[in-house]
């Protein structure tokens, strides 16, 4: 048991870690206005805690992207059948889901910092 306290624990401190040390966004660091990507290592150290409803409000596209990029490393592996096709739809998808989210924040006057 010993071990998976200390795994645990580990993890735990890695999260903590990155919630530290996040980059900065330079459109909002100098123009003071979120770009279409501001809340994905937010939301990413929050779905890694486990918090998934946190996750999704932060920034809808980080589970889709997340899902490309697993499936694109899983098609350089093994050579997907239709996987440059699927691929494709995966990142029409993300890109949509961005801008959906981008577009609501501009509505709501979520963008400026």
């Amino acid at each position: 048991m010993n071990k998976i306290h200390l795994l645990i624990s580990i993890y735990t401190d890695f999260i903590h870690w990155m919630g530290q040390h996040l980059f900065s966004c330079p459109s909002k660091k100098f123009l003071h206005i979120e770009c279409p990507g501001c809340g994905f290592q937010r939301s990413l150290i929050c779905l890694l805690d486990g918090r998934l409803a946190d996750s999704l409000s932060l920034y809808p596209a980080t589970i889709p992207l997340l899902s490309l990029l697993i499936f694109t490393g899983m098609h350089l592996k093994f050579k997907f059948q239709y996987g440059a096709l699927i691929i494709k739809y995966l990142q029409v998808s993300v890109a949509i889901v961005i801008l959906v989210f981008y577009i609501y924040k501009i509505l709501n006057h979520k963008i400026i910092a």
